[in-house]
Order: C-alpha cells, then sequence, then structure tokens
C-alpha cells in the first residue's frame, strides 16, 4: 500500500471528526476467548518483539476472506457497533473499548487481547458484536479472524471517543473538545525518500483492564515490517489535554535509512499564509498551521505550513530537543466557517522526549495537496545515526492532545497569523517583483512596552534582499506586527527567512521561520 492510499484512508474516516463507520466492538469479556490465559507484561512483550525480529518477516497481507476484501464504502459503513457489547461495560471502569471490525481498506488482521491480573487471553471474532445491515453478505467468519483496531470511550462522555487505533500504526485522540483532527504514528520509515515508504503495522494490542475508579487506561502493542520490530506501551490520562506517555522497544531487522521517531500526521489545504489551492468557498482548511520547536538550546520556533508545489522536506538540526508539535494555534471560527468538521477545535499535538535523545533532527515533509481528506504534513524526529541492526534501542516520550501545548515560552511573544502577498508601496507603480510578509506577534511583554520603546525586527534572508522594514504595535492583539519585502534573485531555489523581535540585546519572540519559493520569472506578475 503506498502512502497515499495509506492517508487518503485514515483521513477519510475522520473527514467528520470521527471513524465514519460505527463500528464494531463487543464486551469483549463475556466473550469468547481463544485459547489459554497466559502469563503478560511488557518484558515479555519486548522478548517477544526481539525475537521476531531475528527471522524474516512474514506478510499477513491477502489473507482476509475474500468477502470482507471486496466490501463497498457503503457496505463497509454498514457494518455497526452494538453498544451494549463495549469492553467493561459493566465492570465498574471509567473506559470503555470497542473494535473496528476488519474489512474494505483495513485487510491485516489486528490481535487484541484483554489483560486481567497479569493474564491475557485474546478475543475471538463474534459476529454478534455487530449490526449490519448491507448488500454484501460477510460469510461464515472463523474464531481468529481478528479486527482491524479499536477505540476508546471515557466515564464523562460515553458517545464520544477518546481515541482510536486504527491503520497500520496509526492512533488518534481528542482534548477537551473532543474533536478528532491529526493523527499520530508508531514509526515513519522512509518518508519523502527517493523510493516507497515503508508503514509498519500494529498487529497485537493487549489491553488491560483498569481497576474500578482509575483514570488511566494501558495498552500494549507489537509493531512488525519488513525492516524493524517494535514493543510499545501507552498509558492514557484523559483530561482538558489528553496525555499519552509512551514506551517503545525497538528491534531493526535492517538499517533504515530515514527513521521517524514520535511521527505525527496533518493536513494542510490553504490558510492565511498560504493559499495555492483557494478555489473552496471556506477561507481556510487545515488540521494544524505550524511546527513548534523547542530546540535543546532552549530557542523557540515556529514555522507555518505551506501547501507546496511539490514535496518538500525541511531538517532542523537539534541535539536533545525539549519538544516539538505540530499546532492549530488558529482557534477562531470566522477564518474556517466551517460548521461541520470544526478545524478551529482541531487539537495540537505536542511531543516532549522523557530522556537525552541526542543528535538528530525534526524533520517536516509538506506533501501537495488539493484534497482536505489527505494527510499531506508529516513531523518526526530522526536520530543522527542509523539504529543498529540486531541491538535493543530504547526511547520514551509524552504525547499531549489538546487546545494548547503544554509547553510555551514564557517571557516570549507568539506567531499569531502570517500573512503574505505581492510587495510595493501602494499608490507607486511597481518596478520591480517582491514578496511581503506580515508577521504578527502577541504574548510575552509585547503589551507591556511603552510607546518610545525602539523595537527591532531581526530579519535574516539566504537569499535575495530585505526592504521596507518595520516593526509597529498591533492593538488589535495587543502585539506587534513585523513587515519586510524580499525581493528574490532570478532563481527559483526556495529561500530560508527568519525573523523575530527584539528590544536592545533582548529577543522578545519566538524564531519565525519560512522557506518562500519564488515563482518563475516570466510568472512574477506585478499587477
Amino acid at each position: 500500500m503506498d502512502r497515499r492510499s495509506v492517508l487518503k484512508t485514515a483521513a477519510a474516516l475522520a473527514a467528520y471528526g470521527l471513524p465514519v463507520p460505527a463500528l464494531l466492538t463487543s464486551r469483549l469479556a463475556q466473550g469468547k476467548p481463544i485459547g489459554e490465559s497466559k502469563r503478560f507484561d511488557y518484558a515479555w512483550l519486548k522478548g517477544h518483539a526481539r525475537d521476531l525480529a531475528s527471522k524474516p518477516f512474514k506478510s499477513h497481507e491477502g489473507e482476509l476472506p475474500k468477502s470482507l476484501q471486496k466490501l463497498s464504502w457503503d457496505d463497509y459503513q454498514a457494518i455497526r457497533f452494538r453498544p451494549e457489547k463495549s469492553l467493561w461495560q459493566d465492570d465498574g471502569s471509567a473506559f470503555r473499548a470497542q473494535l473496528f471490525h476488519l474489512g474494505l481498506y483495513f485487510q491485516t488482521p489486528v490481535h487484541i487481547f484483554e489483560v486481567i491480573d497479569g493474564e491475557a487471553r485474546e478475543l475471538a471474532y463474534d459476529p454478534d458484536y455487530f449490526e449490519y445491515d448491507g448488500k454484501q453478505p460477510l460469510g461464515d467468519l472463523p474464531d481468529d479472524l481478528g479486527y482491524a483496531g479499536f477505540r476508546v470511550q471515557f466515564h464523562t462522555n460515553y458517545k464520544l471517543d477518546l481515541a482510536a487505533f486504527l491503520g497500520a500504526s496509526y492512533f488518534r485522540a481528542v482534548g477537551k473538545d473532543m474533536q478528532y483532527g491529526m493523527s499520530a504514528r508508531g514509526l515513519a520509515i522512509d518518508t519523502a525518500t527517493d523510493h516507497d515508504e515503508e508503514f509498519p503495522t500494529f498487529t497485537a494490542f493487549w489491553l488491560e483492564k483498569p481497576s474500578d475508579g482509575s483514570g488511566k487506561l494501558t495498552v500494549y502493542a507489537l509493531l512488525d515490517s519488513p525492516s524493524i520490530t517494535g514493543a510499545y506501551v501507552f498509558d492514557i490520562y484523559p483530561g482538558r489535554n489528553m496525555v499519552m506517555n509512551i514506551g517503545a522497544a525497538l528491534y531493526p531487522r535492517k538499517e533504515i535509512e530515514r527513521l521517524g521517531i514520535a511521527p505525527l500526521t496533518s493536513m494542510y489545504q490553504v490558510g492565511e499564509n498560504h493559499n495555492r489551492v483557494s478555489y473552496d468557498w471556506r477561507p481556510e482548511i487545515h488540521d494544524s498551521d505550524g511546527l513548534a520547536m523547542w530546540t535543546g538550546g532552549g530557542e523557540w520556533l515556529w514555522r507555518p505550513l505551506v501547501n507546496p508545489h511539490y514535496v518538500r522536506v525541511n531538517s532542523f538540526s537539534d541535539n536533545n530537543p525539549k519538544g516539538f508539535g505540530l499546532l492549530q494555534r488558529d482557534r477562531d471560527f470566522d477564518h474556517y466557517q466551517d460548521d461541520g468538521v470544526f478545524y478551529e477545535k482541531r487539537p495540537s499535538v505536542w511531543v516532549n522526549p522523557s530522556e537525552e535523545w541526542g543528535k538528530g533532527a525534526v524533520m517536516l515533509v509538506e506533501i501537495p495537496t488539493e484534497d482536505e481528506t489527505f494527510d499531506n504534513i508529516v513531523a518526526f524526529w530522526k536520530p543522527e545515526k542509523p539504529l543498529a541492526v540486531g541491538k535493543e534501542h530504547l526511547f520514551s516520550y509524552k504525547l499531549t492532545w489538546g487546545e494548547r501545548a503544554p509547553d510555551s515560552p514564557r517571557e516570549l511573544a507568539t506567531t499569531r497569523a502570517t500573512r503574505t502577498g505581492l510587495g510595493g508601496v501602494v499608490g507607486q507603480k511597481r518596478e520591480y517583483f517582491s514578496w511581503r510578509f506580515a508577521i504578527d506577534f502577541a504574548g510575552g511583554v509585547l503589551g507591556m512596552l511603552g510607546d518610545d520603546a525602539e523595537i527591532e525586527a531581526v530579519i535574516v534572508a539566504s537569499r535575495g534582499k530585505v526592504e521596507i522594514t518595520s516593526a509597529r504595535p498591533l492593538a488589535s492583539i495587543n502585539g506587534y506586527r513585523a513587515m519586510f519585502d524580499l525581493v528574490p534573485d532570478d532563481t527559483e531555489t526556495p529561500i530560508d527567512l527568519r525573523v523575530y523581535l527584539k528590544l536592545g540585546d533582548q529577543p522578545l519572540t519566538e524564531t519565525w521561520l519560512y522557506q518562500y519559493t519564488p515563482p518563475p520569472t516570466d510568472k512574477r506578475k506585478l499587477f
């Protein structure tokens, strides 16, 4: 399966904030188990993943019964979960779990286990868990069929999902607005390289039954692919910001060119700073509007997202990063005008390493798209050195899903908006092409500055000429607006830009980053 198929499937299922098929699950504890109970803990899972990595990869594609492989979209949607079958429905738990049915795009069986008091038992497939009124017969399916994944609800609102694990190693969660948006993955392998991307799969999950009244759900997962295996543990804590503490033990089968740790996947089609695809009636369409980074050296960076003409890969080198994430900073409904998918409510996702990750880079991949159901943005951490084959590699980190990142610069203003357009002086004839940038900063100490404060915009461009610069108060946001024109040279090579505001030698804002690609010289219209 290629990237577009995988990402389009995942995005399409959540285009309206929830996985489209209101699928599956069971009150699994009362269902039919497979086999005998076996002792289970994370140490065993790591040993299992290590042993698996020493053997050739075995693909399970094509094992699905033909009746499920050939399901139409409408028939797949016609498989509906029976709410009364939810796992832990009547057990005093604050959580409920439901399973997703196999079929259509989800053709790799995922085995689900329930863990009670350190004993794990696989959950058999049971057609009684589902309602189905489609036209294509599902057939007589075996007890060991497996599932496609699962989703979780919490006692604050059992009608809405808290999190879902569905498709390859994709998973997603919500914040206080209970709104799905972008996704995370277990691993990214060879994203945006000169050969096909590899999509590892969570092939099995172990759901640990929460104790009565507990606010934590623990999930274990086995990851497998041609290049690597992995053992994962997720400690999930619902709240205003939903937190996942994640541990990963990785065992490479072979050297991987570009390995992505803690990968995040989002969508950016149209925004205030980049409207290449602007045929839609809505002014903005995106799950995230920027990549934020807190470097190991303590610098705060903000890179607005774009929908480029071609695949664009940016690498931000760092040593022991403190955090990074794809954020949806713009929370104004008027900027989106979509009362169906509510882009202003989409959660931001922030990554905090739990230990030192050493040298590497935060990588940002932007892929052209004309379709909002296609997740075209990827961000992840790439270690400087490839993971050694035959060795164990441990990574731990925290994902926070919510309106705002848990970390932010306390004394520095942040970027509130980025706008671009044709440069020049209003009322004067343009003699040459230039491109205008307007960056709004707010927060920090900007609202405390006196009228006589001599604020300077520090602007650095890798090429071209910067002119018509300014930094002036913007009362509407109690902040400042930095403006400048960029006069590019005659090439179409991307130009890197850096901007921040300072007072004397004191930085007042995070550092704004941008990559501008000039149009061909014959398309540089002066209007």
